[in-house]
């Protein structure tokens, strides 16, 4: 049987629970793109992947709360073998950069899996590699049953990584893909 990702294109199209914006982007709607090219690519490489967002317009619970238990609660249910959340990162310094992934614990599967992903975005944008960080409080990773990770593609207020996903989305979804599968052993 395949191996089941589970990938969470934070937050909803509108609130609640919408995401940061900057140069004229919104966050939603960055990664909502970058998981449907995320999904193709792993779905390409044989993987079983299931999208929090399938549409655009899906708009999930009808608080914050809600929001997030509704994501968790569909890949448990689901019986995902790991978590992916997508999110776009915000600063009140315009000049920060790059991607960054979350995890419950260090020393943990998802952290392996969190620091494949860093890098291959690394070699494919070209955008810093911020590093992992243990954040026990996301309730994405906290409520989750299977081996999970947020990772912040780059920072929506920053010009440069703003445009990158914007306009060149297919560098990231290929940079989460091949973290996935390199943490496999696939690539």
């Amino acid at each position: 049987m395949a191996t089941k990702i589970y990938i969470d294109q934070g937050h909803n199209p509108t609130n609640p629970n919408a995401g940061a914006e900057g140069n004229g982007f919104r966050e939603q709607d960055l990664v909502y793109r970058i998981g449907v090219l995320t999904a193709e690519y792993l779905r390409a490489a044989g993987l079983d992947v299931r999208l929090s967002r399938p549409t655009a317009a899906t708009q999930l619970g009808t608080s914050n709360t809600t929001s997030l238990a509704a994501r968790v609660n569909d890949a448990n249910a689901w019986g995902a073998d790991y978590f992916i959340s997508l999110h776009a990162n915000a600063s009140d310094i315009t000049s920060a950069s790059g991607s960054e992934a979350f995890v419950y614990r260090m020393g943990t599967e998802a952290q392996v899996l969190a620091v494949n992903i860093l890098t291959q975005l690394n070699n494919i944008t070209g955008l810093p590699n911020r590093g992992v960080s243990a954040r026990p409080t996301l309730y994405v990773l906290r409520r989750t049953q299977m081996p999970a990770t947020l990772i912040e593609l780059g920072f929506i207020t920053n010009p440069y990584d703003a445009e990158l996903m914007a306009y060149s989305p297919q560098l990231f979804a290929q940079g989460v893909a091949n973290g996935v599968l390199a943490f496999l052993g696939m690539l």
